[in-house]
């Protein structure tokens, strides 16, 4: 809790709590997409768009992490054409208002069970490097670095203009054969 002072002057005490939401995971649908724009620009979702009608075709899911009012706060890819044998991960993003509250987690849980009931054993992603916390979370949940690869997409600018983003990865994998990621953060949380 932190002091804080109102406007009368009287010190006084924020308020704390902790809220819980029965979160769901499903199906990213189109019209999903006019309200998931805090995920990206307008290029990406775009993006977005297109990989829906690759879902459609079954070469990818794209899923939504939805609290009761079903508007996604999460989102993410798995696409089954990368590696095979594997579903790759891309494209996670958590709204940035609920981020650190164990949706991520959550969300990779969702996915890795979608990669499992295709038959695959094995969840691949990439991070770039500049993402320490992307990875620390990845860690965390079981992923194991295997190696680097460049990558790169287009990316709108605040002005609307496009330009090519160039970074590196860390590409990372874990064996579905163990516990899911939810319960593996769970037992690391009750261990601190």
């Amino acid at each position: 809790m932190t002091d804080v002072t109102d406007v009368k002057g009287v010190k006084g005490v924020t308020a704390v709590t902790d809220v819980v939401l029965r979160l769901t995971a499903r199906d990213l649908l189109p019209d999903d997409l006019e309200s998931c724009g805090w995920s990206g620009s307008p290029l990406h979702m775009e993006n977005v768009a297109g990989q829906l009608e690759r879902a459609r075709l079954g070469e990818v899911d794209y899923l939504a992490v939805c609290p009761p009012s079903d508007i996604p706060v999460a989102i993410g890819g798995i696409d089954y054409r990368v590696r095979e044998g594997a579903g790759t991960l891309w494209q996670l993003s958590v709204h940035p208002a609920l981020q650190s509250c164990g949706i991520g987690t959550f969300l990779i849980a969702a996915a890795e069970r979608r990669i499992a009931a295709r038959g695959l054993r094995r969840a691949e992603l990439g991070v770039e490097e500049d993402n320490p916390r992307a990875r620390a979370l990845y860690e965390r949940l079981g992923y194991v670095a295997y190696g680097r690869e460049p990558d790169s997409w287009n990316e709108q600018a605040p002005d609307g203009s496009v330009r090519r983003h160039e970074t590196m990865c860390t590409q990372m994998a874990r064996d579905l054969d163990g516990p899911p990621a939810a319960a593996r953060a769970a037992a690391l949380r009750s261990e601190a």
